[in-house]
């Protein structure tokens, strides 16, 4: 929080550091006297290189000097004439952040404070031969409200008063900072939740997991420029400029506005949605692999919202808002996710007795949905709610008015605590709600059940320090689900029991294989009827129309158990639009003829694309040292494929490569990628390649320790 001492400031806004005093921006107060032994300051040296690795914010690119609160900075200033006296000249800094500032008077003695503003003199080195320097140690509270903020000194003798405009500064929140609200205790969960520029998304179905490579490209080029700029058009900022300063102290503050600002709906925000299959006149969101493009999109578009976002692109855009703010983040994926419209823990699935899922519900189980989780402590909810807190970007609900959701504390959403703030029953419902799935016939109901386990069956993050996934579900729920990996979908009555069983994991390209299981539990013979029915899906919401489907009369003898094989081939499934993994609702209705009674069972499942491979020559990679990647891909496809290849790296390639590439039918292609890296440490090469026919899209990627010279 600011403090008593902020005042409004009448005066300039932010000007670019400048290595010397301009004196145009020097004032002198009246009467002006020529005094002989006067100091004059010559230069300043905001020490930007030396500050920005004791900060940790090295490598992170912006037109200042970059800083994390809760820590001291040292500012060098060279001055001619006598030495230096401090009960002669008396020195002021101004820090200057929009309409508030503070003075700080420079102390010959003492320690920097973690609680407010301070300025202590390290040391003088006199010169007698030339300029002389002052090391002045700054250091901001470890409450201070993130910002860009101007750098002033003021410099008072008994006959005189200059001023100097010092430079800007952007301060961040900072995890390394034991006072600070975002403090983590582990130094490698805050490498990689706050220094870590790449990362995994998890796509797909609980039983079929995708990886999906992520560039967040924090360190690129005007990136965290462009998240300042991003509070700055919030609509809090525009409607109150100083509370939205003074607020912006708290992560749980920031959390809120970075929530709303990544999509569109109510603000100059950075993301449109599109679900609906046709992106023309954007592009696609599965071809997206990282956050610069879209965040220098909406900047050189003049803030307009960049075409198209889903789930896993607002939490990945968000993700990198939030790391390069300075607030540990990590990207969830939560697999059978419920958007419960109505707010009652239950939602509804009709399917007709054909075996055909309807849409007539409002509610929806997504295959899966992606948000993040910042951390950050909870005072406003008491003690036992710091950690980790869920935060959606993804357009939904409404929250006070504003689509946006959270900060909602793991905790609570474990402990149901539905009263706490923010949006906690929103997000409790997504992992918890029941699915009441409904046979109807002429809108009459002809059967019911409940499944209690289905949602929130698998809850994922990538694991830290390795490209492997970590199941949280035990974070958000008090039963973690089994998740099988024969059997799925079964559903029994007295008569008949049936499932479904994949007998491998679909991949694009090949047959889908599965079987239909049917038991007779009684001590006579049955007669039934099979319906079995596929349909094409979109991750978020019900299936679209029906693609491939079997009816068959099944004679059963009493105690019996028929293991029933179907294919589906690959042009019954393939879809018209491009995507990362086509997914596909099967379900199977087992008629008994004579009592009329029908059981069902379901399973919704991904069809992974098959993968790309990224080796490099050396894996001993050293900083500024050449190196050779090759990108590898067999075509396993009857017909030859086209489309475009992508391989690109924050930290180890300038540009992207790409290139327009043809592959025959079980070719191999080999693609030399040469690249330097320009920072140490770990780093991810990743390529995707769209194809055209078949639509999707392929990933890969190899992740790099890269050393130091």
């Amino acid at each position: 929080m600011w403090s008593d001492n902020f005042c409004r400031k009448g005066g300039a806004d932010g000007c670019c550091i400048r290595s010397t005093i301009n004196k145009e921006f020097e004032s002198n107060s009246k009467p002006q006297q020529s005094i002989m032994d006067e100091i004059k300051f010559q230069s300043i040296n905001l020490q930007q290189a030396q500050n920005q690795i004791r900060h940790k914010t090295d490598g992170l690119s912006s037109s200042t000097l970059v800083l994390r609160r809760g820590q001291a900075f040292t500012v060098l200033m060279s001055y001619e004439g006598r030495p230096f006296d401090p009960m002669k000249e008396k020195l002021i800094f101004r820090i200057v952040l929009g309409p508030l500032f503070v003075e700080v008077p420079v102390s010959t003695f003492g320690q920097p404070s973690l609680t407010q503003w301070s300025a202590v003199l390290e040391r003088r080195v006199p010169n007698p031969t030339g300029p002389s320097v002052l090391s002045v140690s700054l250091s901001s509270p470890a409450s201070a409200s993130i910002g860009v903020y101007m750098l002033q000194l003021r410099v008072e003798t008994r006959w005189t008063v200059r001023t100097y405009l010092l430079g800007q500064f952007t301060l961040l929140c900072n995890p390394w900072c034991q006072a600070d609200s975002v403090f983590l205790q582990a130094e490698d969960l805050r490498n990689e939740y706050v220094r870590s520029d790449f990362g995994l998304l998890f796509k797909g179905s609980p039983c079929n997991v995708v990886s999906r490579p992520w560039s967040f490209d924090q360190y690129e080029k005007g990136i965290l420029d462009i998240c300042m700029k991003l509070l700055q058009l919030s609509p809090q900022y525009q409607a109150d400029m100083r509370t939205d300063l003074q607020n912006r102290s708290s992560p749980v503050y920031i959390g809120r506005v970075i929530s709303a600002m990544v999509n569109c709906q109510d603000d100059k925000g950075v993301l449109m949605g599109k679900w609906s299959g046709d992106y023309s006149g954007g592009i696609n969101p599965s071809q997206w692999s990282g956050s610069a493009d879209i965040l220098r999109t909406w900047s050189e578009t003049q803030f307009r919202p960049v075409k198209y976002g889903q789930c896993w692109v607002f939490a990945a855009v968000m993700c990198t808002v939030m790391r390069a703010l300075g607030i540990p983040t990590r990207v969830i994926t939560n697999f059978n996710s419920a958007h419960d419209t109505d707010g009652n823990m239950v939602i509804e699935e009709y399917y007709n007795e054909m075996g055909e899922k309807l849409s007539i519900s409002n509610d929806s189980i997504w295959n899966f949905h992606v948000w993040v989780e910042s951390w950050m402590k909870r005072p406003d909810l008491g003690q036992g709610y710091d950690g980790w807190q869920v935060l959606d970007a993804t357009p939904q609900e409404r929250s006070a008015g504003i689509f946006r959701c959270g900060p909602a504390a793991v905790k609570a959403i474990y402990q149901q605590k539905v009263d706490a703030q923010y949006d906690v029953p929103f997000v409790y419902a997504a992992v918890n709600a029941d699915v009441r799935t409904i046979i109807i016939k002429d809108r009459k109901i002809l059967s019911t059940s409940t499944d209690t386990k289905r949602v929130g069956s698998l809850i994922s993050t990538k694991r830290p320090g390795s490209m492997l996934m970590q199941d949280i579900t035990s974070e958000y729920k008090t039963e973690k689900v089994r998740r099988g990996e024969g059997a799925t979908g079964r559903v029994a009555s007295k008569g008949t029991a049936v499932s479904l069983q994949l007998l491998k994991a679909p991949v694009v390209g090949e047959n889908i294989s599965f079987n239909v299981i049917i038991t007779n539990n009684a001590a006579a013979p049955q007669l039934l009827k099979k319906h079995v029915n596929a349909q094409n899906k979109e991750y978020n919401r019900n299936p679209t129309g029906t693609f491939w489907e079997a009816h068959d009369d099944v004679k059963i003898g009493p105690n019996q158990t028929l293991t029933i094989k179907h294919e589906i081939s690959f042009k019954d499934y393939m879809l018209k639009e491009v995507e990362e993994d086509s997914l596909v609702n099967l379900a199977v209705v087992i008629e008994d003829v004579k009592s009329q009674e029908r059981v069902l069972a379901t399973e919704e499942f991904n069809i992974r694309s098959p993968a790309l491979t990224v080796q490099i020559q050396n894996e001993y990679v050293v900083i500024n040292t050449q190196q050779v990647a090759t990108v590898t891909f067999t075509n396993p496809f009857s017909t030859a494929v086209s489309g475009e290849l992508t391989v690109a790296c924050s930290g180890l390639l300038e540009q992207k490569v790409q290139t327009r590439i043809t592959i025959q039918p079980r070719e191999t292609m080999r693609m030399p990628i040469s690249f330097t890296p320009r920072m140490a440490g770990s780093k991810m090469l990743y390529a995707s390649l769209v194809l055209t026919n078949p639509p999707t899209v392929l990933h890969g990627f190899k992740s790099i320790d890269v050393q130091a010279a």
